[in-house]
C-alpha cells in the first residue's frame, strides 16, 4: 500500500536546543530543568504539607509546565 504524502512539510527546521551529556546520551537542558524543578518542588511541598500525594502531583505538574514551556519558548542565541 502506498501512501501520498505531497501535502507534509518536510523543510521544518527548529533551533536545535541545548543539551547536556549524560553517560554518553545527550539530554535537552529543558529536560534537566524541568526534572530539577519538579525535585526541588518535590521536596519543598513534603516538608511543608508531609503529604506524599500532595507532593507528589504538585511536582508532576510543575515539571510537565516546566518541561513544555521551556521546550515551546526557548531562548534565542
Amino acid at each position: 500500500m502506498t501512501t501520498h504524502d505531497a501535502g507534509m512539510r518536510r523543510d521544518v527546521h527548529r533551533s536545535p536546543a541545548r543539551t547536556v551529556d549524560l553517560a554518553g546520551t545527550e539530554w535537552p537542558l529543558y529536560k534537566l530543568e524541568a526534572l530539577a524543578v519538579a525535585l526541588l518542588v518535590f521536596v519543598t511541598i513534603l516538608v511543608v504539607t508531609q503529604t506524599l500525594q500532595a507532593a507528589v502531583l504538585t511536582a508532576a505538574a510543575a515539571a510537565v509546565v516546566v518541561w513544555w514551556a521551556r521546550r515551546l519558548f526557548q531562548p534565542r542565541p
